[in-house]
This record gives structure tokens, C-alpha cells and sequence, in this order.
């Protein structure tokens, strides 16, 4: 017991010196450690592996830097900042100055990082979600030039790393939900209510609540910055609770979104083209709970129907995610509208938070238990990729692929003394899978 306080006071400390002098670019000694699997005997590399409280970004969003070097991630090493790690010799570094709140954003064709802020708050205490009376800001951060002074040891002021890409004045309740277009021309964010209640058509039936959570009610909606010159456009209004943006990475301005709640909404996932009207992306049944949608491939965005309920359940949230009718994780095409499920645990809460390679190869989910599935989506085979990541864990895996399709980025509490602290970690796709031929069974490519 002694030593379990001596060690949290001295991270404390730790922690508020860090607080006092914490500046871009500095560096943590490596905690990187490779293990196995201890079920599956897959390779997880833990770029994190102190009880300092990370989190990853969530699934819908890139994780790596551009040239695939780095990963980003939320941490209280230097509460309120980001900090970005390198997957091979586990450097730590420092990758912001002056807070961030909400989704933090690398861009894929520039080592360029994006997050939204409030200036007139304390780095550690900025607004969850953005809920002030303040201006907020959004910053660019030169990942390249920062991470090559870092690797030179010549880092200088933070002017020279970090740039104001404009301001959102407060009246439009800008929120940290963000996503920027496959040009990386502009950036999306979300508005608030008041905002979106001036431009959307008087016709149009806004949303009230829904379900248990007293959530889901409208208006919101998406505006967007000019990332070279600030300026600032209205994208949609809607007459519900928005959230989770995500932008095509090959489509320029294509957008994905849901209808938050809390947990089943009546039509969860909707996309659009910019200057177009939403529409709905797989239109659902009262007895689907839809959720945790993520843009995969070019065309495609993999979603979870939930099987988490006992068959005839029907309370607040309706008669949904029983599995009287199919449940599982489903692909949907953006062109055609066609989806299928491709695959599904035999029992238990069914997957969770999904993604998948973006060559269409591979689909991977989360369940309650907090183990990781594969789904060759060839075969259809389903394989359990890794487990022992503790089911008393703060938070879910939240599973996202990399680019190339042969690793998956996870939070995983497997190394926690405490059962509940998240680490970052990456699991690698075994070789023997990645090697596979595919003799009787002819791919779609």
C-alpha cells in the first residue's frame, strides 16, 4: 500500500512540474515494450506503458502522422496537451502548446496536425466540447518541422510549429468535433444549436430528444474554414444532435455524420456532399442499433448493429440490438447503398467499435469484453486477434487500421497494475495472414 502512494505521488509531481515548464517538442524517455498476445500470441507493440492516463484518438479519425511514422495521442503526461510517439523507438514528444480540446486531426498528405482551442483557457482546463462563452480558435501544427528539430535537437519557439488558422466567434458554439476534406483544403467543425437555428428552413421539423439520455435533440450543424485564409462557410443545418464528422480521405467533400443520442437513435448515419442535402446512409429499423460508423475504404463505411440486449427486451430504448433479427458488423456502399454483415461473435455484446483496411481486405471490432476480432472479408472468416486487454479497462479497444492495412491501432489496459488505466498500443497482423493465398476462393477487389 505504501509503495501504491509513494509511486502515485511521485507521478503527481512529475505531473505538475510538467505543468510548469511543459513546452512543444519536449521528450519522455521511451516506455516502449513489445509483447505477445497472452491468448492469441499475436505481437503488440505498447508505445505507452506508465499509468499516466492516455487515450487514443477515436477510431473514425487517422492515428499516424502522414509518413507513418508517429502516432497521436491524448495524454495527461502534460495534462491538456497532445503528444505524439514513434512507433519505432517509442520516442515521446511533446506535439502541442497552449490546449486543445475535441478530436484531434492529422492530415494525410501534409505531416500536418489540426486541433481546435480555446485561448483565454489554461491548456489544462479547457472547455469539454467547447461549452464557454469564448471565441475558440483552430491551429495548425507543422508535425514535419517539429518532429525534425525534435530528432536534430534544435527545437525553438512554438511561432515557428504552430499557427493560428483562424477564429470561430463564440455566438457560433463551435464544438472540438472535426474533420478536415481530402484536399486539406478546409476543415470541418461542428456549430451549436443557436447557430444552426439561423440557417435552417423554417419547414424543416426539428428533432426533440430521444431515449433514456435526454439526448439527440436539434438543431446543430457543420461549418467550415478555409485552412489558408480562415474563412469560415455554413455547410448544413440539421434538425438533430450531430455528431462524430468524418470526411471521405479519397473524396473531397464527402462527409459522413450520425445522430447522437447517447445510444439507439431512430436513423443513426447519414453522409452528403458538400453543397448537396444529407441523406440517409443505410436507413434502419426500429429494432437495429446502429453505431460506431467509420469510413474504411474508398466506398465503403463499416458500421456495428448491436446484439448486446436479451431477446424481447423493449424499455426506453425501444425493442432494439436483440438478436431476434441479424446484428453484427455491417459494410455499407456509398454509391450503391448495399450492405452486408461480415460477421458477428456468437454471443455476448456482438462488436462494437468497427473499422477496417482501407484495400478492403480486412474489417476489425471491439466487443463489451474488450477483445479484438478480425474478419478476413475474402472468406468471411473470423478470427480473434487479440484478447487480455481486461474487461474492468477505463474504456473500449477502439480498433482503427493503419494505411496499410497490416497493423491496428488500440487502447488497451492489458499492462495496468490497476485494471483500468489505457495505454497506446499497436497489434500487428500475424504474417502467416498477411501472406495468405487465396487458392479456392476468388477476391473482389
Amino acid at each position: 500500500m505504501l509503495k501504491t502512494r509513494l509511486s502515485c505521488f511521485f507521478v503527481g509531481l512529475a505531473l505538475a512540474s510538467n505543468m510548469a515548464i511543459a513546452k512543444i517538442g519536449d521528450t519522455f524517455p521511451s516506455e516502449r515494450k513489445v509483447v505477445q498476445d497472452p491468448v492469441t500470441g499475436v505481437k503488440i507493440a505498447f508505445l505507452t506503458s506508465k499509468p499516466i492516463g492516455d487515450s487514443k484518438i477515436y477510431q473514425t479519425h487517422p492515428q499516424w502522422t502522414a509518413d507513418g511514422e508517429w502516432l497521436v495521442f491524448r495524454s495527461n503526461r502534460v495534462p491538456g496537451e497532445a503528444i505524439a510517439v514513434n512507433e519505432a523507438n517509442g520516442t515521446l514528444v511533446q506535439a502541442t502548446e497552449g490546449g486543445y480540446f475535441g478530436m484531434l486531426v492529422n492530415a494525410q498528405k501534409s505531416n500536418k496536425l489540426y486541433l481546435m482551442r480555446d485561448p483565454d483557457s489554461p491548456a489544462n482546463k479547457q472547455p469539454r466540447y467547447g461549452h464557454n462563452q469564448n471565441d475558440k480558435q483552430i491551429i495548425e501544427v507543422d508535425m514535419q518541422a517539429l518532429l525534425a528539430d525534435v530528432n536534430a535537437n534544435k527545437v525553438t519557439s512554438v511561432d515557428n510549429y504552430q499557427r493560428i488558422v483562424g477564429t470561430v466567434p463564440a455566438s457560433m458554439g463551435a464544438g472540438g468535433d472535426m474533420a478536415l476534406d481530402a484536399k486539406e483544403d478546409i476543415i470541418y467543425f461542428r456549430i451549436g444549436r443557436e447557430e444552426a437555428a439561423r440557417h435552417i428552413s423554417p419547414d424543416v421539423k426539428i428533432e426533440a430528444n430521444y431515449g433514456p439520455r435526454n439526448m439527440g435533440a436539434g438543431p446543430t450543424g457543420i461549418a467550415s474554414m478555409n485552412i489558408k485564409t480562415g474563412e469560415i462557410d455554413i455547410v448544413v443545418a440539421l434538425p438533430f444532435q450531430l455528431g462524430h464528422i468524418q470526411t471521405n480521405p479519397w473524396v473531397s467533400r464527402e462527409l459522413v455524420f450520425c445522430w447522437e443520442t447517447g445510444g439507439k437513435s431512430p436513423q443513426r448515419m447519414w453522409t452528403m456532399k458538400v453543397g448537396e442535402a444529407p441523406k440517409m446512409l443505410y436507413p434502419e429499423a426500429d429494432y437495429e442499433w446502429v453505431t460506431h460508423e467509420a469510413i474504411i475504404t474508398p466506398d465503403e463505411v463499416a458500421f456495428a448493429i448491436m446484439g448486446h440486449r436479451k431477446v424481447g427486451t423493449n424499455d426506453a430504448w425501444g425493442p432494439s440490438a436483440t438478436r431476434e433479427k441479424p446484428t453484427g458488423l455491417g459494410i455499407v456502399n456509398l454509391r450503391t447503398g448495399e450492405s452486408r454483415i461480415a460477421g458477428q461473435t456468437r454471443s455476448g455484446s456482438g462488436l462494437w467499435h468497427v473499422h477496417g483496411s482501407p484495400d478492403g481486405r480486412w474489417a476489425v471490432g471491439d466487443d463489451f469484453e474488450r477483445d479484438l476480432y478480425l474478419i478476413d472479408r475474402t472468406t468471411d472468416e473470423m478470427i480473434l486477434l487479440s484478447s487480455g486487454h481486461k474487461k474492468t479497462a477505463k474504456d473500449h479497444v477502439h480498433p482503427t487500421f493503419s494505411r496499410d492495412g497490416t497493423k491496428v491501432q488500440i487502447q488497451s489496459a492489458m499492462l495496468s497494475e490497476d485494471d483500468r488505466t489505457m495505454n497506446i498500443a499497436v497489434v500487428y497482423l500475424p504474417e502467416k495472414l498477411l501472406n495468405k493465398a487465396y487458392k479456392k476462393v476468388k477476391r473482389k477487389d
